[in-house]
């Protein structure tokens, strides 16, 4: 390891710390003025950088927002990898995913939030988007030995034909459908509670999001 970091020149490790100057900057303009507001001319001011200069760093607002997409889903990646290694199974996951999004909300949004208008994200992320729901397609399988409930057996043989968003996962409808009502119960809540739209309601949302998964841990 040592040996690898002698390896990087100087002028490498100037340009990567500039590359996370930026990256920072960037975050702090997502966290005020959102990802649409996003100015690589007003982080080269900040930075004390003319425009042209910082265009050697990232050569377009899309390339930056990519670097940005792909630095919070390789972090969501690895914080289910860790969970779902932990045999904690679905209240494990979920907490998990809380945690995280909890931790900055800026980044969850960019992921998880109103897509950015024009911007196309490249093969590698929707890759590692698929590891993610990977990891909870296999928590799902493990925590899932009997049929879904009738109620929702239309929508499970629906899943069977629909599966694309599985990413290949050898899962089957039934384990599809438990994950799907993961990720959209847990992302109702939390996109909910990170706008701020439980304020002033009087509840504490840490028992509500602890329902939630209590719920779906039970709905076998």
């Amino acid at each position: 390891m040592a040996a690898d970091a002698d390896a990087v020149s100087p002028r490498e490790r100037y340009r990567s710390q500039v590359r996370a100057d930026i990256k920072a900057r960037a975050w702090e303009q997502i966290a005020r003025s959102g990802a649409t507001g996003l100015s690589l001319n007003a982080i080269a001011k900040e930075l004390g950088m003319s425009g042209p200069a910082l265009y050697r760093y990232f050569g377009s607002r899309d390339e930056l927002i990519t670097e940005l997409i792909r630095d919070a889903y390789r972090s969501l990646a690895d914080t289910f990898g860790a969970a779902a290694g932990g045999e904690a199974g679905i209240g494990g996951l979920a907490h998990a995913l809380r945690r995280w999004a909890l931790a900055d909300p800026q980044r969850y949004f960019l992921v998880y939030g109103t897509p950015v208008p024009g911007y196309r994200a490249p093969d590698d992320i929707t890759g590692i988007a698929q590891e993610i729901m990977a990891a909870l397609l296999d928590v799902c399988a493990a925590a899932e030995p009997e049929a879904p409930p009738p109620a929702s057996a239309g929508f499970t043989a629906h899943l069977s034909q629909h599966r694309e968003w599985a990413g290949g996962h050898p899962a089957p409808p039934g384990v599809l459908r438990r994950a799907l009502a993961f990720w959209t119960r847990m992302h109702g809540v939390l996109s909910l509670e990170l706008a701020g739209h439980f304020t002033g309601m009087g509840f504490d949302p840490d028992r509500l999001f602890d329902a939630e998964v209590a719920e779906l841990a039970a709905a076998r």
